[in-house]
């Protein structure tokens, strides 16, 4: 599979000898895009989402002050970088059975109401469709699916609220070039 452009997140602590790196490595090379747009959780941390980020959020964007439109420039900026991309491959290493918290700040600032969901009288409706992503999954000892997993159904689902719904879960030793053509 070739893609124009691919967003690449790692969310791994670990800038060595991290197995979810190795994989979203492995993963951009085997899809070979034109583009690579790369996100580092642990290169310089997100904000936690706050009252102000809330309230900035919630404000019409017509009606934005200077400074709300500034308190959402990062978030602005991530979901840009969604929006841009063909295939997106992140990086889930499981901490205590969950996502990373680097990984949830993430999720927290592209989230965002009438932005990537809306609200219908049917139900929320996610606005990201049409894009592949591939999650490259590593626990260290939390299998893929166990009851005790509580990282890839939280993540498939965000996902998928946000219209996320092409997702394929490769873990260490799977056959790379088969998941990226799935």
């Amino acid at each position: 599979m070739t893609t124009t452009t691919l967003l690449r997140i790692d969310a791994s602590a670990r800038k060595t000898a991290s197995a979810t790196r190795v994989l979203t490595e492995s993963l951009t090379e085997t899809l070979a895009p034109a583009r690579v747009i790369t996100r580092d959780l642990a290169d310089t941390p997100l904000p936690q989402i706050d009252e102000t980020w809330v309230g900035a959020n919630f404000t019409p964007e017509a009606d934005r002050t200077e400074a709300q439109k500034a308190r959402l420039a990062q978030s602005d900026a991530l979901v840009a970088e969604l929006q841009a991309a063909d295939t997106i491959v992140i990086g889930l290493p499981v901490y205590n059975f969950a996502v990373p918290a680097a990984l949830k700040a993430w999720i927290d600032l592209i989230a965002r109401a009438g932005v990537t969901f809306r609200y219908t009288a049917e139900g929320p409706e996610g606005l990201l469709s049409g894009k592949k992503v591939i999650v490259a999954y590593a626990s260290g000892g939390t299998p893929l699916g166990s009851d005790y997993d509580f990282a890839s159904g939280y993540l498939r689902h965000i996902l998928g609220f946000v219209g996320l719904t092409d997702v394929t879960f490769v873990t260490e030793g799977a056959e790379l070039a088969e998941a990226a053509a799935a």
